[in-house]
């Protein structure tokens, strides 16, 4: 039996590329850096989020990751409503894990610049993890990393 979505019919694939499209033109008109701060945010390479930002891939994306690509891409009202109309169209079967309000709070912590964009990036996405891990512990919800 094929997976849902496997097959996507004419219409499907067109909404399929149509969210994928509004995702890459918010990501377009934020500051650089923001795909690589969504490959952190997410756990992913930077090769995912070019592979979910890409129309011409109808590989969907995650319905677990939709929270977090509003949150860091800091999508409007009116670009979140559009996205989850086309994704709705898209994969009308999925169950809705958006939700309607972020259940995250902002705040900055300052790092110590390590002189170096490669271990800076390491040392933020570290703490990214850290700090998801700890807030899935204490909410009692199951962290997405795997343990050694």
């Amino acid at each position: 039996m094929a997976p849902p979505d496997s097959k996507l019919d004419e219409q499907g694939a067109e909404a399929v590329a149509l969210y994928k499209r509004l995702l890459s033109d918010v990501i377009d008109r934020r500051p650089s850096g923001t795909r690589q701060r969504l490959a952190a945010a997410l756990g992913k390479n930077r090769s995912f989020i070019s592979q979910i930002t890409n129309p011409n891939y109808l590989t969907p994306i995650p319905a677990r990751h939709l929270d977090t690509l509003f949150e860091i891409c800091h999508f409007s009202a009116e670009e979140r409503r559009r996205f989850i109309e086309a994704y709705t169209r898209a994969h009308p079967n999925r169950p809705a894990l958006v939700h309607d309000a972020h259940k995250t709070r902002a705040h900055t912590v300052y790092l110590p610049d390590l002189g170096d964009p490669g271990k800076n990036l390491a040392l933020q996405s570290a703490i990214d993890v850290f700090v998801r891990d700890i807030a899935g512990i204490i909410g009692g919800g199951n962290s997405k990393r795997k343990r050694p």
